[in-house]
């Protein structure tokens, strides 16, 4: 799991980010808060429609993914990688 979204609402999303660049964020942005209801070591929540711009959003979820599929086993990983090239 690497994004969480509030579909009601649509307002907010839980990223997994590297627990230096999470605290940077939070300090830098307002919309940038602790992991809402997870680990806030390793989770932030993102409020949509911030002072966090659309390009640093995209880039956050590309964070997340790839941090979760780096902590993939190598098998998965490698199937993962092939089915995306297959997509493309």
């Amino acid at each position: 799991m690497f994004v969480l979204l509030d579909l009601k609402e649509g307002q907010s999303a839980n990223l997994k980010c590297d627990p230096e660049r999470a605290i940077e964020l939070r300090e830098r942005y307002e919309g940038v808060h602790p992991g809402y209801h997870m680990s806030k070591k390793h989770w932030n929540t993102v409020t949509v429609n911030s002072d966090v711009h659309d390009d640093l959003l995209c880039e956050l979820i590309d964070h997340s993914y790839d941090l979760v599929v780096a902590s993939l086993p190598k098998k998965t990983r490698e199937d993962l990688l092939a089915t995306n090239k297959k997509s493309l």
